[in-house]
């Protein structure tokens, strides 16, 4: 039977796709920035910072930016969002709040409450489309529009106190999903709901013959496993045995290199790799067009609005912690391949909150970036300011070189004969010499990284490198009680964590170099 639903999908995505016409991203946000303040200006937080006054100004982004400070998480839920996590309606944002979406990024001790009205819900869903919309630009058969969605999410089995639901943000949205949306939607409600990780996991493998996958969606590492998980069970060679039309894998939450090809390892037909950036405060951006960087394009008319804090020494302490009165950019200052922390103020009621990422522009004009890192997760012990962003391409080229497959891997820095190093842990299930490993490492370092290089000389006197097999990092987000959906392996490992997690090698028995 021709893909009749197919064509017309396609046909409708590539019409709306050509007819659509698009402000300047920064005219956009001076627009979704007054719409802000024009809906939360009855609000406590709106009433307290005097929306109506900056409203009225002459202008309005110049006067919010004088008015209003920028918060950390720990700020802005002392003074704001504990009343709206009590129940209270009308703190940052219209209403009550029914969702927080629970999120300890990857090295906190605590759950964070990240607020999710009804306004960012829809915000999301609009990104959703927009995205799907964007598969104009892929050159996709029809078919694929017909196919099944497999988003391997959060629970949507969520805490509930009597007041709110609390729970991963991919299982709020997907228990919000729209009605026409179900008929697409795998592994569907039931095994959704399954809070214990490996019983879904299991579940999705015994039920993955009854479905026609054509897109999934997921973090690299669970979405490895899962498929591995499938091929095992079924006896198969290639993850496209059991789904032949599955052509689209949309990834986030962590640099997608490492795992390309071990990921590639699983298929025999081509896979087109999408990158998203939607994080528990909103969707940012997507990659709109296939491309080799993956650079997304920010969306900037959706209920967010941007500021950029330039990502150094004058806005950031040793640990990550931004100063007070940093310094504060918009989307019309910024400039290209250069570091800056993202600052929100959304449709949840975050205003000037620092999400923690650190991006830089691919493309100013058309608001293209890459996510380099957080903004505590760098090292910067005696000056060598290595980003994840450097770790992961060393990491990516050392594998390249060797030919072997590194999709894990962790840095702590340490003090060291007075002065200090940094402690690699290597996830590989090949055999490889933690001294070549090392070597390597450390020259790719010094390639991208100048100031990496000149610390090398000074201060900066060892590199110690420990190979470990590839799923003793998931080991242990099991061990934390973190395994899940949206859970990933710090790329830096500090304080007490950092403690933990060489204990656990201990108690599993490895013999790991002493510091």
């Amino acid at each position: 039977m021709p893909a009749i639903l197919g064509n017309i999908l396609k046909n409708t995505i590539a019409f709306t796709s050509k007819i659509k016409r698009r402000q300047h991203p920064y005219i956009q946000q001076k627009n979704v920035l007054k719409k802000l303040l024009n809906k939360a200006r009855n609000t406590a937080f709106g009433q307290y910072y005097n929306f109506d006054r900056i409203l009225n100004s002459t202008d309005v982004l110049r006067e919010f930016q004088k008015t209003v400070p920028t918060h950390d998480y720990n700020k802005i839920y002392r003074e704001w969002w504990y009343r709206t996590l009590n129940g209270e309606p009308y703190v940052c944002w219209p209403g009550y709040t029914k969702y927080f979406a629970l999120s300890s990024g990857t090295s906190e001790a605590s759950s964070k409450y990240i607020p999710v009205t009804k306004d960012m819900l829809k915000s999301i869903q609009k990104g959703a489309i927009r995205q799907i919309l964007s598969t104009a630009h892929f050159n996709l058969p029809a078919e694929i529009y017909q196919k099944g969605i497999l988003m391997i999410g959060g629970s949507t089995h969520l805490n509930f106190n009597g007041t709110y639901f609390a729970g991963d943000l991919s299982g709020i949205t997907t228990g919000n999903i729209p009605f026409w949306f179900q008929h697409y939607y795998k592994p569907g409600r039931k095994i959704s709901g399954y809070k214990d990780w490996n019983q879904k996991l299991k579940e999705m493998t015994l039920n993955a013959h009854k479905w026609d996958i054509g897109i999934v969606c997921g973090v690299p590492a669970w979405i490895q496993l899962l498929f591995e998980m499938i091929i095992e069970h079924y006896k198969l060679k290639s993850i496209h045995d059991i789904w032949p039309n599955l052509k689209i894998y949309v990834h986030g939450g962590v640099a997608i290199h490492p795992y390309k090809a071990s990921l590639k390892k699983l298929f025999s037909k081509e896979v087109i790799f999408v990158d998203t950036y939607m994080a528990s405060e909103g969707f940012i951006a997507f990659e709109e067009v296939p491309n080799e960087l993956q650079a997304m394009k920010m969306i900037t008319n959706n209920g967010i609005f941007y500021e950029f804090v330039p990502f150094n020494e004058k806005n950031f302490d040793k640990d990550g912690n931004m100063v007070e009165n940093p310094e504060v950019l918009t989307l019309r200052d910024v400039e290209e391949n250069k570091e800056y922390a993202l600052l929100l103020s959304t449709c949840a009621g975050a205003w000037r909150y620092l999400i923690g990422d650190v991006i830089k522009f691919t493309n100013k004009r058309n608001a293209e970036i890459l996510i380099t890192g957080r903004t505590k997760h760098f090292l910067s012990l005696c000056g060598e300011h290595l980003s994840v962003d450097n770790m992961t391409k060393a990491i990516e080229m050392v594998a390249q070189e060797l030919n072997i497959e590194i999709n894990e891997f962790t840095v702590a820095g340490i003090k060291y004969q007075n002065l200090f190093a940094h402690h690699w842990y290597v996830g590989t299930n090949k055999q490889v010499d933690s001294s070549l490993i090392r070597e390597k490492l450390d020259n790719y370092l010094k390639q991208l990284n100048d100031d990496y290089r000149v610390e090398r000389i000074a201060a900066l006197k060892e590199v110690i490198v420990d190979i470990l097999p590839d799923d003793i990092f998931i080991q242990f987000l099991e061990y934390k009680k973190r395994a899940g959906a949206q859970s990933k392996f710090p790329r830096v490992i500090k304080g007490a964590l950092y403690d933990e997690w060489k204990q656990f090698l201990i108690q599993k028995g490895y013999d790991i170099i002493k510091e």
